[in-house]
């Protein structure tokens, strides 16, 4: 088997697992959408997801030794925050997030606005 296509199959079977495990719950869990804990979850999951990935991904890959330390994962987190305070959307705060962290990190963007 070629390179090519073994990449390829491993792509598509990393695309149908990931898939399956988003869809598998919807389908099982579909006539229990009034249960109490799925509403909960509901609710409160997003809002616990973009916490976690705020304090653990973002402060564990943040730049601490720049000029400004840590300022790529502190404005990018921020702009989470302030984002999906103003549109209540979990999807577009972290894609606006992880677009803006990406920015800063490719760009070095912060060491020449802080260089002088």
């Amino acid at each position: 088997m070629s390179e090519t296509v073994y990449l390829s199959v491993f792509i598509a079977v990393a695309a149908v697992a990931t898939f399956a495990t988003r869809i598998i719950p919807f389908l099982f869990f579909e006539r229990h959408t009034e249960h109490p804990l799925i509403k909960h979850l509901g609710r409160f999951l997003p809002a616990a997801v973009m916490a976690l990935l705020a304090t653990v991904f973002l402060q564990r890959s943040g730049d601490w030794a720049a000029t400004v330390p840590g300022a790529d994962a502190i404005l990018a987190g921020a702009l989470v925050v302030i984002i999906h305070l103003w549109r209540r959307n979990a999807l577009l705060s972290i894609a606006t997030g992880t677009a803006a962290y990406m920015l800063i990190r490719q760009t070095d963007i912060l060491e020449i606005g802080f260089a002088g």
